[in-house]
């Protein structure tokens, strides 16, 4: 069993900044890729950003510039850090790995950025 857990949410001003952590642990065997995805009230969960196992990473347009995300691959992490934040990065966030050949979720931190 695969389990993700997710830190580092919270409430912040507009233009301030975040760190989220997502640490894989079980029994596992290979990870494909990781990544964030986060689901505002009333919309659909839509893609953050992603990085490979080999550091390839992949970012939704609304964040380029603003969000960066990283891997240990020693810890099975990985991070996101959120500078920049706008009132319309809120959202609760959640964890996604490609892990042995299932995908898993972490349970969601919520992100709420104050005007």
């Amino acid at each position: 069993q695969v389990q993700l857990v997710e830190s580092g949410g919270g409430l912040v001003q507009a233009g301030g900044s975040l760190r989220l952590s997502c640490a894989a642990s079980g029994s596992i065997f290979r990870i494909v890729v990781m990544g964030w995805y986060r689901q505002a009230p009333g919309k659909q969960r839509e893609l953050v950003a992603t990085i490979a196992r080999g550091g390839t990473t992949n970012y939704a347009y609304s964040v380029k510039g603003r969000f960066t995300i990283s891997g240990d691959n020693a810890k099975n992490t990985v991070y996101l850090q959120m500078n920049s934040l706008q009132p319309e990065d809120t959202a609760v966030y959640y964890c996604n790995g490609q892990i042995n050949w299932d995908n898993y979720w972490g349970q969601g931190t919520q992100v709420t950025v104050a005007a």
